[in-house]
């Protein structure tokens, strides 16, 4: 009777593991909204993982539309971390009709945000201070390493769950990535020392959250996701040379068109600098050396 017993607590504990980790044969198949994530998730996951983006290089993230090739790929995910960009809540709903049991983690989930720059910044004449296109709050949240800590730890406790065998290689490699985080921060925050309150003019307002961290001023040229108005634009060329801007930011994303009519009316440059890289530390550290420079 107690060898009866013994098997069958041996074929219990071969079938608990069996369910606790049906990828021991492959990596956990993951989606990710955007670049910057498959880095975060990669970090933690390392070769446990398979993290595939729906947002392709290139692409407009506000607008844009998945792949049926993508689809496919979707239906055999585990898990989605989303992140609370616009395009999410269009098609979020979609994408789980898809695949039902795939988890959707969101991992702005109790990240603070900042209200998006909006129009009232160059247009007084207006009492709406908010950016309607993002519903009133910045999502570029991934620009903020300490925000990052916070995502990295919903990603952590996703993994471990779906995964549970692998738990401790999970938080190991975690807590190696929080100090690259914690490395990157302070870094990030000697090269603006001393600069804080100085003022850099983006196209897209994506900087903002970055701006907030490290005490910087985003001066944005978009007004809702259009490109200003001839008497906007003049506000704008004012306040750069009352600022004594002389870089113009644009990003690979949007048209630079409005960012060189600035640049060549107050004698400057444009300088291209990409939010969803997917190279994320070392980009935010050229973002960093491109805003410092700008401001020398």
């Amino acid at each position: 009777m107690n060898t009866v017993n013994a098997l069958i607590a041996i074929i219990l504990l071969i079938l608990g593991g069996f369910v606790g980790r049906a990828w021991t044969a492959e990596r956990v198949p993951v989606f990710v909204s955007i670049a910057p994530q498959a880095h975060f998730v990669q970090q933690i996951g390392k070769d446990l993982v398979n993290v595939q983006v729906l947002v392709e290089p290139g692409a407009d993230p506000h607008t844009y539309e998945p792949r049926p090739q993508q689809m496919v790929a979707l239906s055999k995910a585990v898990l989605y971390f989303a992140i609370g960009i616009e395009f999410e809540a269009a098609k979020l709903a979609k994408i789980s009709a898809v695949n039902p049991r795939m988890k959707v983690v969101h991992t702005d989930h109790g990240v603070l945000k900042l209200p998006m720059a909006g129009h009232n910044d160059h247009d007084t004449n207006d009492d709406d201070k908010t950016d309607h296109r993002h519903g009133g709050l910045d999502p570029h949240i991934w620009l903020s390493p300490p925000l990052v800590m916070l995502q990295a730890r919903s990603i952590l406790t996703s993994l471990q769950a779906v995964d549970p065998v692998h738990r401790s290689a999970y938080e190991a490699n975690y807590r190696a990535f929080i100090m690259e985080i914690v490395d990157l921060d302070a870094q990030l925050r000697a090269a603006f020392d001393g600069l804080k309150g100085s003022s850099f003019m983006v196209f897209h307002p994506s900087w903002g959250t970055f701006a907030h961290t490290y005490g910087l001023n985003q001066v944005p040229i978009e007004i809702e996701g259009k490109s200003p108005k001839p008497a906007q634009l003049k506000d704008l060329i004012e306040r750069a040379r009352s600022n004594r801007i002389r870089v113009v930011f644009a990003q690979p994303q949007f048209s630079s068109k409005s960012a060189e009519q600035i640049s060549r009316a107050i004698g400057g440059r444009v300088a291209v600098v990409d939010p969803l890289a997917s190279d994320w530390a070392n980009n935010l550290r050229q973002v960093a050396e491109e805003f410092k420079y700008a401001f020398e």
